[in-house]
């Protein structure tokens, strides 16, 4: 990889070179790259993408059949959608009315109605969806993907998470863990703050001009070179002389990148930057259309504003419409936009969240919400070799559990790397004796979703 620093060490450009580089998939990809929208908190599949007549009609009757052993709250009777749905586009895939604008665009996604998970606490379930583990420390899956691909731009980070949760595991959503730093995530601000805001810190620096900086950079380098020189090979110093060129380079390019006033005003319209309601999310989905343009490999965009999220266990159908209007015009239009520059091919949008919800009531009357469910919910994805305006898997009748074709977490961490080029099983990094991967010992890749 060529510095763009005259007068940079060689070493570490092989050392950056070495594990930033471009790298061959096992095969063929389908994906070049991934954005993740996460809906932090837990969207209700029975209230969004997956239907059921029969809690319509048994609503307020108990649950015929046994609730799981281990649930986090306690819930009652049946308790039915208080939106209508309503079949969209050829396919005929069904939209609630809590998503009229992405309602338009159901011939691109490709709807997993089965996804189930093992944890029924927000931690440890948003930890087992990033790192594919819910105990452990493990790296993230932008962090796999970065190490198992490389880069398509050298002055940018591999993984960028934008505007993420501190909560529910915090850095270690986006961290490389035992893998080398430099594929540890980017993250641009936090939920707390608003995206207009979210910029990587210090990106600036106001008190030295560049070429001060290059040259306390190269020598601080070769410092750090003598040391290894007397040392022996250290992989963590290595990796922390490329994140020092990485931060450098980036002073240039990170701010083009965030820079939203050189789009259009049409394409601000299209995306919701002119409405109060839409504003922060819409600025989050277009500027990973903009990373996703400039090369970035892995781009998670979070929607939290760390007070209410999608975890309405009480509430349901205010908070869920609030929410649903924050997201639904920046999706669309990051579905539509990717479409036509001809962006969505080679780029899979992956939607969800940590669980679903219960189709059983938490609380009564019109404050009543729903309980975590991490037994069956939907996610979808979109571009990136799917097949659009498809189902893929069951609930039972009333959305309680994932019933047919049943996909778990490990089996979306396997079917995701896949659509990269990535075998999931080979995927590996040695560390402490044993080689690790993001699905552990698991993972059932499936095709049956590939166009």
């Amino acid at each position: 990889m060529a510095s763009l620093l005259a007068g940079s060490s060689k070493a570490t450009d092989a050392v950056a070179a070495g594990q930033r580089a471009l790298r061959l998939p096992h095969f063929p990809a389908r994906a070049k790259r991934i954005i993740f929208l996460f809906m932090s908190g837990g969207p209700s599949q029975v209230d969004t993408f997956d239907p059921k007549p029969l809690l319509t009609r048994d609503d307020g009757k108990p649950l015929p059949f046994a609730k799981p052993e281990i649930q986090f709250n306690a819930t009652s009777n049946l308790l039915k959608s208080p939106w209508r749905f309503r079949q969209h586009g050829e396919s005929g895939l069904w939209v609630s009315e809590l998503f009229p604008k992405l309602a338009a665009h159901v011939d691109d996604l490709c709807m997993l109605h089965s996804v189930h998970g093992t944890n029924p606490a927000h931690g440890g379930a948003v930890m087992k969806l990033h790192t594919g583990s819910d105990n452990f420390v493990r790296p993230s899956m932008g962090s796999w993907v970065s190490y198992g691909l490389g880069t398509e731009n050298e002055n940018l980070p591999a993984f960028i998470s934008i505007c993420p949760t501190l909560a529910f595991g915090g850095i270690n959503n986006w961290s490389s863990a035992f893998l080398p730093a430099v594929y540890q995530g980017t993250a641009l601000g936090n939920a707390s703050i608003p995206s207009d805001k979210a910029h990587v810190k210090y990106i600036h620096n106001a008190r030295l001009p560049r070429e001060i900086q290059q040259l306390q950079l190269e020598r601080l380098e070769k410092m750090n070179r003598d040391h290894l020189a007397r040392s022996g090979v250290d992989a963590s110093l290595e990796a922390r002389l490329a994140s020092f060129e990485l931060a450098f380079r980036m002073q240039s390019e990170l701010p083009r990148v965030e820079d939203l006033s050189t789009e259009s005003e049409a394409t601000q319209r299209l995306y919701g930057l002119d409405n109060p309601v839409t504003a922060n999310f819409a600025r989050m989905c277009l500027m990973a259309r903009r990373f996703a343009e400039a090369g970035v490999r892995f781009i998670q965009v979070t929607h939290n504003d760390d007070k209410v999220q999608w975890d309405q266990h009480s509430d349901l159908k205010p908070t869920h419409e609030k929410n649903a209007r924050e997201v639904d015009q920046p999706i669309a239009a990051l579905l539509y936009d990717l479409k036509a520059r001809g962006l969505l091919e080679d780029t899979l949008i992956w939607w969800g969240g940590e669980f679903g919800r219960t189709p059983t009531a938490e609380g009564v009357g019109p404050s009543a919400g729903r309980d975590h469910n991490q037994e069956g919910f939907t996610m979808w994805l979109a571009g990136g070799g799917v097949k659009g305006g498809f189902r893929y898997g069951t609930t039972d009748d009333y959305g309680y559990f994932a019933a047919e074709n049943k996909v778990h977490i490990h089996d979306l961490h396997a079917t995701i790397l896949d659509l990269l080029g990535l075998d999931h099983e080979r995927l590996t990094y040695r560390y402490a004796g044993r080689d690790f991967r993001l699905t552990d010992v698991e993972g059932h890749v499936v095709r049956e979703i590939y166009r």
